[in-house]
């Protein structure tokens, strides 16, 4: 097999593993606001639509889980943390600018 060919094929499969990478995600919250519940409709949905069968979201309460959230050092809810793949993101709010999310967890390129 020559260069080339090793090249290609090795993008190839960069390309497939990429596209089978799981997401895992925290979503933490305070109690369940309308903001709250706003974040988890809009992650959810973009999940289903852009990661189907490849994420793990995990929604933590901080006020049931005050130590979670220390320990991640939220200091605003709702807080999206995107631990893999990495790099480790954080985006804040309810998560309903479609676009900026995309580009947070590496869905979508600027331009």
């Amino acid at each position: 097999m020559n260069r080339e060919a090793r090249v290609r094929k090795t993008k190839a499969s960069a390309g497939r593993k990429a596209r089978k990478e799981l997401y895992v995600l925290r979503l933490y919250v305070a109690g369940l606001t309308t903001r709250s519940r706003t974040a988890i409709s809009n992650i959810t949905s973009i999940c289903e639509e852009h990661l189907q069968g490849r994420y793990d979201l995990e929604v933590i309460d901080v006020f049931q889980r005050p130590i979670l959230a220390r320990e991640e050092q939220i200091i605003a809810t709702p807080t999206l943390v995107k631990k893999l793949p990495a790099p480790l993101r954080r985006l804040i709010g309810d998560l309903s600018e479609r676009q900026k999310v995309l580009i947070g967890l590496d869905l979508r390129r600027l331009g």
